[in-house]
């Protein structure tokens, strides 16, 4: 199924059932602390916290979504990356658990044609009314696990509404892992879809909770890239048929085909870095502009090391597609970071062929030659040396210092 066939027949769905569709959000939020749009509910948040009223008490939206939290492991996970698309109905003071439960276990079956018996739910340790729901619309027990709030408690990241979850999982098979379950392996069990019962206020941290909000609200989020990456039978997100262009894209440029990781990487990174700018963002050292630099300059020392020795990202960038003007971004910041490479790559061979990185040299890669920290890390462990992190951070601090002094 066609990932435009996916979201319309969501749509439908909850249609169907008296939900009104409103437009995606912005992607670049207005939340303080949150760089960009994580979820399909940021928009809502004024109405899970009673300070506005919804248009309609049953809502739908299609949302697109940047997550930088796990981009350590994009390429080597299947189910990871950093932009992706959410699907989400939500419900205030309306409908609740049953529900929600009910019609996302009809849709993935009856409507998405999932097999019902390669279906596993998790619910929060002590949340037995879920589990009781779950057996009453006839999942097994032995399908049903109890985890704990790391998984099963869902916030913002920031504060606002939060609340328990309960999350639906899809079996691909014994030759993607081991049996037992999303506890055991959730590249096997991949999660598709998070049912959020929104309930209470949390505070600057996971574990404060202020209170109850004012009513009981449904928050869900069914990710389009992974129930597309079911349906189509492919292997990973990459593969699936709106980002399968770029991939291609990639594997042209570099002319290779044994470094698959690598391909996946470079792929999600060119993606997302264009939605990034394509919604205003621009390259730059802090906040939003720094994870659009750091996307591109992790795609760039990628293609390097696979060979690519000429600017590329203009190209690639045109496959997702991108306008002129988005190109040209790419393009300049490409070309900035393959000088900065060339220049911080031998004074970085040399420190690591002398084993543990300084303080002092992680700052001078940074102060003179522009050399991301960040990246000098990551590069540092791949050849298994340590960094002096705080060393570096307090010369950082030494130099802010100095700077201020002499403004």
């Amino acid at each position: 199924m066609r990932s435009d066939l996916i979201r319309a027949t969501f749509l439908d769905y909850f249609r169907g059932l008296d939900h009104l569709e409103l437009p995606p959000g912005p992607l670049v939020t207005d939340e303080r602390d949150l760089l960009f749009t994580n979820a399909g509910m940021v928009q809502f948040k004024p109405y899970f916290m009673g300070l506005d009223r919804p248009p309609h008490p049953r809502l739908m939206t299609a949302q697109r979504c940047v997550r930088t939290v796990d981009i350590d492991r994009i390429g080597l996970t299947d189910r990871h990356a950093t932009g992706f698309e959410m699907l989400g109905n939500f419900a205030f003071a309306d409908y609740f658990k049953r529900e929600s439960m009910a019609w996302a276990l009809d849709l993935l079956t009856d409507g998405f044609g999932l097999e019902r018996d390669r279906l596993w739910m998790t619910v929060l340790r002590g949340d037995e009314e879920s589990v009781d729901l779950w057996r009453g619309l006839g999942v097994p027990a032995e399908r049903i696990q109890r985890l704990g709030p790391a998984d099963n408690f869902w916030s913002m990241d920031v504060p606002g509404p939060s609340g328990p979850t309960s999350e639906i999982f899809y079996d691909r098979g014994p030759d993607v892992g081991r049996d037992g379950g999303p506890a055991v392996d959730s590249e096997r069990f991949v999660e598709l879809w998070n049912l959020v019962f929104m309930q209470y206020q949390r505070g600057g941290t996971d574990e404060e909770i202020l209170g109850d909000l004012p009513g009981r609200h449904i928050d869900t989020g069914l990710g389009l890239d992974r129930l597309a990456m079911v349906l189509q039978g492919v292997g990973n997100l990459q593969e699936i048929d709106i980002v399968r262009p770029t991939l291609r894209a990639v594997r042209e440029v570099t002319g290779r085909d044994d470094e698959p990781a690598a391909h996946r990487l470079v792929t999600d990174h060119v993606r997302t870095a264009v939605l990034l700018i394509s919604a205003g963002v621009r390259p730059g050292n802090e906040g939003r502009g720094y994870v659009v630099r750091r996307l591109l300059r992790r795609a760039v020392r990628r293609l390097v090391l696979l060979g690519v020795d000429e600017p590329v990202l203009g190209p690639l960038a045109g496959s997702v597609p991108a306008d002129d003007v988005v190109r040209a971004v790419v393009e300049r910041e490409e070309g900035a970071f393959r000088r900065t490479l060339r220049a911080g790559n031998r004074l970085l061979d040399s420190a690591l062929s002398r084993g543990p990185l300084g303080g002092e040299t992680v700052f001078k890669l940074h102060d003179t030659y522009g050399f991301p920290v960040d990246l000098t890390v990551e590069i540092a462990r791949e050849h298994g040396v340590s960094v002096d992190t705080d060393g570096f951070a307090r010369l950082m601090r030494e130099h802010r210092e100095r700077s201020r002094a002499g403004r």
